[in-house]
């Protein structure tokens, strides 16, 4: 923090609990008063816990400025600090152990992280021994059966520690947090008294959405005292043993607690048998000859135990009013949360008997498997899951089997299914049943979808999951394109009304996914348009990468090995020796194929093997209507007597699986568009494949891919609309042996950096440790959805609507509308 940053420092109340250390408290208090922190921001509150002796006249004497309150009886450590919250005036309060003395930095290196990052709700401080030599606290793992420990505590210090990172939890010796969030969330639990509080405060945090952050220079040093072991050791037994239940019945989810309580209790049990030295078998009667007569004597340290059991069944009650109340409310899922608990798996004993019992409770509970880091991911498609699938569903289900490696996934389908896979689960939920989808969103920890899925089901709309948009096709561009041959009202109704659904996802949306550098910038402008460039998300991340990132389409890893010809010498009028030129998807209307046709024609006029072949004219999904550049190519290749000569019209897609046969039997690709916005933003996913097979490009300039292309030497772009220069850079391709050689060598060296694998790690990061946007954990995202229509429809568009949709699609399509028309009204009528 500058120095005029800390002259408006914030309030903080530094809480300081005495009991029976007026020695220590006295020196606390002075060494805050060297803090390099405004004297006008500081309050200091020191709780008496009830110490009954003379500890209040003594800390009242030395500092008649501090604000002393006295507790009537000892409420333990959690007690005096909610006391001292309670109390507290700042905006911020830090819980300091009275046997510890602060870095005079401390509260100048720790607030920063709280007021530049939204979503912190604390800050864990790095605490060192008194002199400074070893480890006190460099961060906090967590047992499965809920005790929290210090793996680094007592080694020497080292540079790997000072590197901050979100932790589970803060030691209570030295805890920065938010006063208010303190707490509306409870403070301290003071059903605990002492032990593992800071576990369960930091645990919960992380559940409801805030993050834990360990900030190294916020330093302080610790002079720990034996005070509990002249209580005897069994209290501390008790207290850890009972605390350490609690802990997991609070915050665990009902499936990971279902196996973690009973072998907790079965633990607790194990460890206190073994502390006592007790022989638990003695009591079998098959070995009741062996004790006639005897009593048992049982140490404290074993009814420890007993009791810490015990006392957890007499809170139970109160205890599952809380954890109802803290499971409504999370937003994080125990595999989200798994990495922050360290080695979750470790016994903490190491005698043989306790070591025997443990894994017999591991292995019998199927522990391991519940604490694994895997995740329920939902991936909702609108397009059809099957042999013949369209780039959205290819995207979807890739995405889908990496992800499966790791996760749980589901692939949901809201028009049809007909395919399996071994690795993650496939489902249907059509669109004409919004409730279809419940089970699935009730079901997921992270929700994935792409293009209206946001906007057709009320469940994606009122979960407050953490939520991953796929914005990698900008689909109100394409409208521009597709629905330019309607009126112009409807024109502009189906542009405005991609905008709107866009607009929606852009509001709620956690993380968002798009294809390429040039997009990224398209998509930021959009997130500002509608609030989501803020600045709790530039706080957390000035770059912004952790809101929206890059994860083109890929390619397959292995590669492709063909199994038949599917063109050469088996598709009619294609011979072994012709060069083919192979247009690999569908044709929309934001393409040019009728340049590219004329440009076949006049190649042909000279090369007369020519062949070009249009893969797929009819999409797959039969809700998509064949366009009118598809129509208009045929119509052209037919005029100038090209269809079945030298052009070729393949009417139904190939099956997924089996179009690596069609690209390997083809010698160059193609694709051609026109100059417009949406060539500039667009991603052509079938360059990807082409890529795959090796195959040297042809295309036109003003994309991204037109840029790589000329750029890394994979072939060759050209103008747009420009017949002659196309004719030239496709005979080119075909017939320069060596040009297409050191093609085909570019490709081979850059294929790598496409794969799924590569694209999609930003979304593999993510979901190993996803959250929630910042500015959604901070009330700031703008609720959604506030655009307003740009254009009225009336009776005479909404008939032509309904002609184009029966057209279209049928009946099915126009219920899908029309479904689609009264969500959009009602989320409008909710937002005035």
């Amino acid at each position: 923090m500058s120095d005029a940053v800390t002259q408006n420092a914030p309030l903080v109340s530094v809480v300081l609990l005495n009991f029976r250390g007026a020695d220590d408290t006295v020196a606390a208090i002075e060494a805050l008063r060297l803090l390099n922190w405004p004297t006008q921001s500081l309050e200091i509150i020191c709780v008496d816990n009830a110490s009954g002796d003379d500890s209040v006249t003594r800390i009242r004497a030395a500092f008649p400025d501090v604000r002393l309150i006295e507790s009537k009886t000892n409420t333990g450590f959690t007690g005096g600090c909610n006391l001292g919250a309670r109390e507290a005036t700042g905006s911020y309060v830090a819980f300091l152990n009275n046997d510890a003395k602060p870095h005079e930095d401390w509260l100048r290196t720790a607030i920063p992280e709280l007021e530049n990052h939204a979503d912190v709700g604390a800050v864990a401080c790095k605490v060192l021994s008194w002199d400074g030599s070893v480890v006190d606290y460099v961060g906090g793992d967590l047992t499965w059966y809920g005790m929290g420990y210090k793996k680094e505590v007592n080694q020497p210090d080292d540079v790997g520690w000072n590197t901050g990172k979100d932790v589970l939890f803060g030691t209570g010796a030295a805890l920065i947090t938010r006063r208010d969030l303190f707490l509306s969330t409870g403070g301290f639990d003071e059903r605990f008294f002492m032990f593992f509080e800071d576990v369960d405060y930091g645990w919960r945090l992380n559940l409801l959405g805030w993050r834990v952050r360990y900030v190294p220079s916020s330093l302080v040093f610790h002079r720990h005292h034996a005070s509990m072991k002249s209580f005897g050791n069994y209290h501390e037994d008790f207290l850890l043993d009972r605390n350490a239940l609690m802990t997991i019945y609070k915050n665990f989810s009902d499936a990971t607690l279902a196996a973690a309580l009973p072998g907790a209790l079965a633990l607790t049990a194990r460890r206190a048998v073994v502390r006592g030295g007790l022989d638990s078998e003695s009591l079998d009667l098959r070995r009741a000859a062996e004790h006639v007569g005897e009593d048992v004597t049982v140490p404290k340290t074993a009814l420890a135990g007993l009791f810490a059991v015990d006392s957890f069944v007499e809170n139970l009650a109160d205890l599952t009013r809380t954890r109802v109340e803290l499971q409504s409310s999370r937003k994080r899922s125990d595999a989200d949360l798994m990495r922050l608990f360290g080695d979750s798996m470790r016994s903490m004993q190491s005698d043989a008997r306790t070591l025997q019992g443990y894994q017999s409770i591991v292995e019998a509970f199927g522990v391991a498997d519940h604490l694994q880091q895997r995740r329920r991911i939902l991936i909702v498609t609108g397009d059809r899951l099957s042999k013949q699938m369209a780039g959205p569903a290819i995207r979807a289900w890739h995405i889908a089997t990496l992800l499966g490696a790791e996760h749980d996934v589901r692939l949901v389908s809201t028009s049809f299914v007909d395919v399996v896979s071994p690795i993650f689960d496939v489902d249907l939920a059509p669109v004409h049943n919004t409730r279809s989808m419940d089970k699935h969103v009730q079901w997921a920890d992270i929700i994935m979808f792409q293009g209206y899925a946001l906007s057709q089901y009320s469940a994606l709309q009122k979960t407050d999951k953490i939520m991953i948009c796929d914005l990698y096709d900008p689909m109100h561009l394409e409208q521009l394109e597709q629905a330019r041959e309607l009126a112009p009202e409807q024109w502009r109704n189906v542009v405005s009304s991609a905008t709107d659904v866009l607009n929606m996802q852009l509001r709620r949306g956690d993380f968002f996914l798009c294809a390429s550098d040039r997009q990224r910038h398209f998509w930021l402008g959009q997130l500002a348009a509608v609030g989501r460039i803020n600045p709790d998300n530039y706080a957390v991340d000035e770059s912004l990468d952790q809101l929206i990132d890059i994860a083109p389409f890929g390619l397959t890893t292995e590669a492709p090995v063909q199994t038949r010809h599917a063109l050469k010498g088996t598709f009619d009028g294609i011979n072994a020796d012709d060069k083919v030129v192979i247009w690999g998807g569908g044709v929309y209307n934001w393409f040019d194929p009728q340049t590219l046709v004329k440009a076949v024609g006049e190649l042909a006029e000279r090369r007369g093997n020519i062949r070009l072949v249009f893969l797929g004219m009819k999409h797959p999904n039969p809700h998509v209507p064949q366009m009118r550049a598809a129509n208009e190519a045929r119509a052209l290749a037919d005029s100038l007597g090209l269809t079945g000569k030298n052009v070729f019209f393949n009417e139904i897609w190939v099956d997924y699986d089996d179009r690596h046969n069609y690209l390997l039997d083809s010698d160059a690709g193609v694709t051609t568009h026109f100059d417009h916005v949406e060539t500039t933003f667009s991603f052509r996913t079938r360059i990807l494949d082409y890529l795959w097979a090796g195959l040297p490009i042809v295309t036109t300039g003003g994309d991204s891919f037109g840029e790589l292309v000329r750029e890394k030497g994979l072939g060759i772009a050209v103008s747009a609309e420009n017949v002659t220069e196309l004719a030239e850079a496709l005979e080119i391709v075909l017939y320069d042996e060596e040009f297409a050689k050191r093609v085909k060598d570019n490709i081979s060296s850059l294929r790598d950096q496409y794969t799924w694998e590569h694209a999609l790690t930003p979304l593999l990061e993510f979901c190993r440790d996803p959250r929630p946007a910042p500015d959604r954990i901070s009330g700031a995202a703008l609720a959604w959805p506030t655009s307003k229509q740009h254009y009225k429809p009336n009776l005479s568009t909404d008939l032509a609507l309904l002609k184009m949709y029966l057209k279209a699609g049928g009946v099915r399509e126009l219920a899908t509308r029309i479904v689609g028309r009264l969500k959009r009204t009602s989320l409008k009528l909710l937002s005035r």
